[in-house]
């Protein structure tokens, strides 16, 4: 048995298979128990740890009651009684934190690697934490040290001195990896600022040791440099995985050019990687020059050799311009050195002719250019100059600050601090900047008299706030629209026109969307990749950062022609939509969804376009052809506001079909949430008005009018009766679709489940003829439910995965993380219970991943119904209290609410409190009936069975039971309380008096369910 506290609690046994310890208070007994292994812990200090300042009335007996649970996860966990406490017998070294302590001070790697995140651990053990916090960091020195020779440690020291700026002992650490790494003066910059720090926090000045290395640094004999690298005021950040490469690749390459959009930092790049290379480095500045014929001139005096090669020259000026390359290259052909020729671009072709001049005349030169397009000459190797990497939408501070998009944006703004109440402001401000460090340099400069939130709110127009650069930088670096002028400048109008063009394309486009659309050709595409203002991804499509792109719309407004491109793009997508949707719903489903879904930004904002525009007929058209792609790949919440939109405006124009099929979709994506039901509702009734009836042309239209007859669920026969006409309908999808809607409402109102699944069954077989992964997976997650109700856990399980896997192939994220809880609830019930927890972890994951406050809420409910079910009422308390919140939204289906409130009901009935469940469950069975669906009451009415055993009533119990099996027309086993309920009523009844009971509610209807549940 192993138990591991270093992170999340686990424990495994022999197998190495996690052992679940279900509940906060039972983790945290095994906590303090695991901390002092093999020693006895007082009774006093378990019951501090596991209740706190609460310790229940006999608070030994509720430890010893804990204790036994906590025996009861598994036979190999041995727990002693002893006098005064308890005491965990266990060998030490099967307990990670007893491993970490004796093997941090000679093995730090393999002590590190024993940490699994952070500690969790009782308020009570929190000297503990602290000690060991102290020991982590204490092998992360010792470890990073041993490392220092081998790799490249600054990156992780930088982190770790952010997080404990103070700590004296991991500054000098860092202080002699930069040293070792040629960066002496920066680490003299961090000396400083700990120095500073310390006197302004502590009021002391810095120790021994760290002072002791600081003279050290200062006494070091420099090795003797020739060159005019400027001498930087302001640290660096973020670039060193940049000059590793580019160290190397100037080590086997003469020619080497950073390439990269204005602002991203090629500059400074270039002079850091000068700075730690050994011998002459010279730096030329081309920025000012605008005549080409002036570069080798530039050189010269940058190199200081104009008063060397004028001796004996003539004298003329005309005469001096005639042989300046000559002379250049006779001066430099025995020199070895690296020039850095910075900021090519406008002078391209002299810059090329030049370098490859030199290279070839000065066999001991090394070239290393900034431009930003490639000098095009043989030997020239390329390194992008990317963005800065940027932190995860989400991420909390101590995340956040690892990036050196952040951590740049904190350098620059000194008095600003990062915390976790602006951290999402801050993830927004380098996101929004792309990364770009100019960019990112300029918005820190605003942080001086702007709160980040406004900043970040404000970056839509970032031309114009972004204007606080350094006085002395180059004049194109003062501002973001100078660097960006700049760029411009230098095109030809004809690359200007697909700049301003390509700029409406909000997610890219691949080489034909871009002809078509642009009205260009692959030789301009190819130029603006060249001058980085374009990149082509791995999957074959050109982007735009956000920066570039904005001055394009801007430019391509001032050229007249955003209204003509807009109609151009739209038609386009129009195209592509069309001749998708009809592939939706076959065999090549996942095909066109890939389509689509690379599109998907362009078809958004082209919608918005046109809504903006008055374009009614593309909006309505662009509706029309997505909306089942929505409903598909889990975009109903965006899909129904869009078409929701889209229906407000005038219809004029738009084509009578679009106009319904709008009205259509809104409905369908808005049923789960999206919108309130009222609005659902409405966009039915006006579906149906705009031609939503059986001789439809179009599939969506004819499914219009069943839909909304299950939606409004009026009664079973006129439910049937809308459903009909699409049984022999000459469209087998829907044919297909029509049964699996039969057999939902047979479900719904209580009819034999026998029919239903036969009905389920020949939709899944329509399903499968037409290789329709949606419609076969959906149905065959219904038949697992079935299965379930009907006690064949295993068969559900089998289903429920085969509908999982097909669901995730289509993409339905929204639809994921309800089926992973019901699997994991059918895994339960099977008995897999260390399966059905990882499910149901899983479910949670997929949950956040897609942020939806109902999907949440489905999985919260899960969890509320797993603990309860294991007995941990507070745990399951919390977790429902957090599904009814959210549920208690109206725009939510009235079925979640009633089963939130049915759960709250048995909570409390468990815990003994009789009143609040009474209450609850009374409100559960109203809500139900209220819905009108009928396995929905039945559960209500369960969950009344289990409160009247607990107020003493079998026979009521036993009648109430009944009662939910004539509601839903069968009994459901996959209720976790039906068979409990059955077996306690049985025990108290007799089987003939439990039969007699049972049989009195055979006549039970929904008409007559609040009547009979007696709240």
């Amino acid at each position: 048995m192993d138990v591991a506290v270093l992170g999340p609690l686990e424990l495994r046994d022999r197998d190495g298979e996690i052992v679940p310890v279900a509940g906060a208070r039972l983790r945290a007994l095994l906590v303090l128990l695991a901390l002092d292994a093999n020693r006895v812990v007082s009774t006093e200090r378990l019951i501090d740890g596991v209740w706190a300042d609460e310790p229940p009335a006999a608070a030994t007996n509720a430890l010893q009651a804990l204790v036994s649970r906590l025996r009861r996860t598994t036979a190999e966990l041995v727990i002693e009684a002893m006098p005064n406490g308890y005491r965990l017998v266990v060998d030490a070294d099967r307990v990670d934190v007893h491993r970490f302590v004796r093997l941090a001070p000679r093995k730090p790697a393999e002590a590190l690697a024993l940490w699994r995140g952070e500690l969790d651990f009782p308020d009570v053990a929190r000297a503990d934490a602290v000690r060991l916090r102290e020991l982590k960091l204490a092998a992360q020195r010792r470890h990073l040290a041993e490392q220092m020779t081998q790799r490249d440690v600054v990156p992780e020291l930088e982190g770790l001195v952010a997080a404990d700026p103070l700590d004296e002992r991991l500054v000098a650490l860092l202080m002699r990896a930069l040293t070792s790494n040629g960066q002496v003066s920066r680490a003299l910059e961090i000396f400083e600022e700990t120095r500073r720090k310390l006197a302004d926090q502590l009021g002391t000045d810095p120790g021994a040791e760290l002072a002791e290395l600081h003279l050290e640094l200062l006494r070091a004999d420099a090795p003797v440099r020739r060159g005019n690298l400027p001498a930087e005021v302001s640290s660096f950040v973020g670039r060193d995985p940049d000059v590793r490469t580019v160290k190397e690749l100037i080590a086997g390459n003469r020619l080497v050019t950073l390439l990269g959009p204005g602002g991203s930092g090629k500059t400074r790049l270039s002079v850091e990687v000068g700075s730690r290379l050994p011998g002459e480095v010279w730096r030329v500045e081309l920025a000012p020059l605008t005549d080409p014929t002036e570069v080798p001139q530039a050189i010269m005096t940058a190199l200081r050799l104009r008063g060397q090669v004028q001796l004996g020259r003539p004298a003329t000026k005309a005469a001096q311009a005639g042989d300046t390359l000559p002379r250049l290259l006779e001066a430099l052909a025995g020199r070895e050195m690296l020039l850095i020729l910075d900021n090519c671009e406008h002078l391209i072709g002299a810059a090329a002719a030049v370098g490859d001049a030199l290279l070839r005349s000065a066999p001991g030169l090394r070239l290393l250019t900034t431009s930003r397009e490639p000098l095009g000459i043989p030997g020239e190797r390329i390194h992008a100059v990317e963005p800065l990497a940027l932190p995860p939408v989400g991420a909390g501070a101590s995340v956040a600050s690892g990036f050196p998009s952040v951590r740049l944006l904190l350098d620059r703004a000194a008095a600003f601090r990062l915390g976790e109440d602006n951290v999402e402001a801050v993830i927004r401000v380098c996101r929004a900047l792309d990364g770009m460090p100019l960019a990112i340099e300029l918005a820190a400069a605003r942080l001086r008299t702007l709160p980040v939130a406004v900043l970040a709110d404000r970056l839509a127009d970032r031309f114009r706030l972004l204007t606080g650069g350094s006085r002395t930088a180059l004049p194109r670096h003062q501002t973001l629209r100078a660097v960006v002028d700049w760029s411009w400048d230098l095109l030809s109008e004809a690359e200007r026109r697909l700049w301003r063009r390509f700029a409406l394309f909000h997610g890219g486009a691949d080489v034909t969307m871009v002809e078509r659309v642009c009205d260009t050709d692959v030789d301009l595409l190819a130029a603006l990749v060249d001058k980085s203002l374009l990149v082509l991804g791995p999957d074959g499509r050109y982007r735009m950062l956000e920066t570039i792109r904005e001055y394009g719309l801007e430019r391509l407004a001032e050229a007249g022609e955003a209204e003509s491109q807009r109609l151009a793009l739209a038609r386009y997508l129009l195209d592509l939509a069309g001749r998708a949707e009809p592939h939706l719903r076959g065999p090549e489903q996942l095909t066109w969804l890939r389509r689509l879904a690379e599109e998907h930004d362009n078809l958004h904002a082209t919608c918005w376009a046109a809504i903006h525009a008055g374009d009614a007929a593309t909006a309505y058209a662009l509706v029309a052809r997505l909306g089942w792609y929505w409903w598909l790949r889990g975009h109903r919440m965006e899909g129904a506001v869009l078409a929701s939109e889209v229906s407000a405006l005038p219809e004029e124009g738009a084509d009578p079909e679009d106009v319904g099929l709008t009205h259509a979709f809104a409905a369908i994506n808005g049923l789960e949430g999206a919108i309130p039901i009222n609005q659902v509702q409405s966009h039915f009734y006006a579906a149906e008005t705009h031609g939503a009836r059986p001789g439809a042309k179009h599939p969506g239209l004819r499914l219009i009018g069943p839909l909304a007859g299950i939606f409004e669920q009026p009664d079973a026969e006129s439910g049937f009766r809308a459903v009909e006409p699409l049984f022999d309908d000459p469209d087998p999808w829907l044919r297909a679709t029509s049964r699996m809607i039969l057999a939902h409402l047979r479900l719904n109102f209580g009819q034999s489940s026998e029919v239903a699944s036969a009905d389920m069954r020949e939709a899944l077989a329509g399903f499968r003829a037409i290789g329709e992964r949606w419609g076969i997976g959906f149905s065959l997650s219904a038949l697992g439910d079935m299965a379930a109700a009907e006690g064949d856990f295993a068969q559900a399980v089998r289903w429920q995965r085969e509908a999982l896997t097909l669901v995730r192939e289509v993409g339905i994220r929204e639809d994921i993380p309800q089926m992973e809880v019901k699997l994991a609830h059918q895994l339960w019930m099977a008995g897999e219970l260390a399966e059905g927890r990882r499910m149901l972890k899983q479910s949670r994951e997929s949950a956040e991943e897609i942020g939806l406050p109902e999907v949440m809420a489905s999985v919260q409910h899960g969890y509320a119904t797993f603990a309860r079910m294991e007995g941990n009422l507070d745990e399951a308390r919390a977790a429902v209290t957090v599904a009814a919140r959210e549920m208690d939204n109206p725009t939510f289906a009235p079925q979640f609410r009633a089963q939130t409130r049915s759960t709250m009901g048995s909570i409390e009935a468990a815990a003994g409190d009789l009143v609040k469940a009474r209450s609850h469950h009374a409100a559960a069975v109203r809500i139900a009936v209220a819905s009108r669906d009928q396995p929905v009451i039945a559960i209500a009415l369960v969950g009344v069975a289990d409160l009247a055993l607990h107020e003493g009533d079998p026979e009521r119990a036993a009648f109430l039971l009944g009662a939910a099996d004539a509601v839903r027309g069968s009994c459901d086993r996959s209720v976790p309380d039906t068979d409990r309920i059955i077996v306690e009523a049985r025990a108290a009844l007799g089987d003939a008096g439990f039969a007699e009971a049972y049989g009195k509610a055979a006549r039970v209807t929904v008409a007559t369910a609040t009547e009979v549940a007696g709240l």
